[in-house]
């Protein structure tokens, strides 16, 4: 019973607060790192599902291709600046027609040319 009271008596004056410490930040360490583990897992769903797209047809003026007719002119609307400051940055704008004229984005699937696999016996 001896050991009881010497125990009680650390406990007392405070000597398990190192211990409670220690625990608490170990605790603290394991969670901050479980988290990392979650966030690097998640980055590397994320890269590999975007690895895995197709490219898309982009023209360089940031229009799809479905906005695009097929001589190469873009049907989009956007926004032309009509007043600019003594800076010549522009203060305001009004809708225009985008004066892209070519797409320059990568080649459509459906304008690929590819024979036949098999021999016509």
């Amino acid at each position: 019973m001896d050991w009881f009271w010497w125990v009680l008596i650390v406990f007392w004056t405070g000597g398990f607060a190192w211990l409670a410490d220690t625990v608490r930040t170990a605790l603290r360490s394991r969670h901050e790192r479980k988290l990392e583990l979650l966030e690097a897992a998640q980055q590397e769903r994320l890269a590999l599902e975007a690895a895995h797209k197709p490219p898309e047809p982009i023209c360089g003026c940031t229009h799809h291709l479905a906005k695009h007719d097929k001589q190469g002119r873009c049907h989009e609307r956007v926004e032309v600046p009509t007043a600019w400051d003594e800076n010549k940055k522009p203060l305001r704008f009004e809708a225009g027609q985008c004066n892209c004229q070519r797409y320059v984005g990568p080649q459509p699937l459906s304008q690929v040319y590819a024979e036949e696999l098999t021999d016509g016996i």
